[in-house]
C-alpha cells in the first residue's frame, strides 16, 4: 500500500492518525512513517488497513468517555449530602470513612 493510499484511507474514514493506528494495531509514529513513505506496511498490516476500510468509520471511532464530574457537580449530588449527614451523626461511619480515606 502506497503512502498516498494510506492518507486517502484516513480521509475516507474521517479519522486521525492515532485512531487509524489504534485500529490497525501500530503506534502513531509507525503510521506517520508509512504516510511519509519512510517505512512501508507489511502484508499483515495492509490486510488490516483493507479490513478497516471495509468496516468503515465505525471501526476507527473510539467511544467518547464520560466526562469526570467536577467538584461543583459533586456538590450538587444529593448522595454526597446524604453521606455528609451520616458522617456528622454516626461516629462509627465516620471512623470507617476516615480509614478508607487514608488509602487515597
Amino acid at each position: 500500500m502506497r503512502p498516498e493510499e494510506i492518507k486517502k484511507l484516513r480521509e475516507e474514514l474521517g479519522c486521525s492518525l492515532g485512531e487509524l493506528a489504534a485500529a490497525v494495531g501500530v503506534e502513531t509514529k509507525t503510521l506517520l512513517s508509512w504516510e511519509a513513505g519512510d517505512l512501508f506496511p507489511t502484508k499483515r498490516h495492509v490486510d488490516k488497513l483493507e479490513a478497516t476500510r471495509k468496516a468503515g468509520p465505525a471501526a476507527v471511532r473510539r467511544p467518547k468517555a464520560e466526562p469526570s464530574p467536577t467538584g461543583i457537580d459533586a456538590l450538587s449530588d444529593p448522595r454526597l449530602w446524604a453521606i455528609i449527614r451520616k458522617l456528622a451523626s454516626e461516629p462509627a461511619f465516620f471512623a470507617e470513612v476516615e480509614k478508607l480515606a487514608a488509602r487515597y
